[in-house]
């Protein structure tokens, strides 16, 4: 996976299902990065693409955004995917 470029994955609670739908559609594409997602996000999309590595971070709020956060100021994330519930305090 060396030189590949990276997604992060991301997604709050209420939109999990969405992400998980969102991979299953794109699965062949996101095939050809490497994917990294906070740790329910990441489980669930292996759940529903078990041919999709995923590399699972911590938890979104036991410090999984953070460390997103971190590797895209250090240049090893290259596109985040987020999906956002508007009703979601942040």
């Amino acid at each position: 996976m060396e030189g590949q470029r990276c997604i992060a994955l991301i997604a709050h609670d209420e939109k999990k299902d969405d992400m998980a739908d969102f991979a299953r559609h794109h699965q062949k594409a996101l095939a050809n990065f490497k994917i990294v997602a906070t740790g329910t996000t990441g489980g669930r999309v292996q759940e529903a693409c078990p041919g999709l590595e995923v590399i699972r971070l911590k938890s979104g709020p036991l410090g999984g955004d953070q460390q997103i956060g971190a590797m895209i100021a250090t240049g090893q994330v290259d596109m985040l995917i987020f999906f956002t519930d508007p009703l979601t305090a942040m």
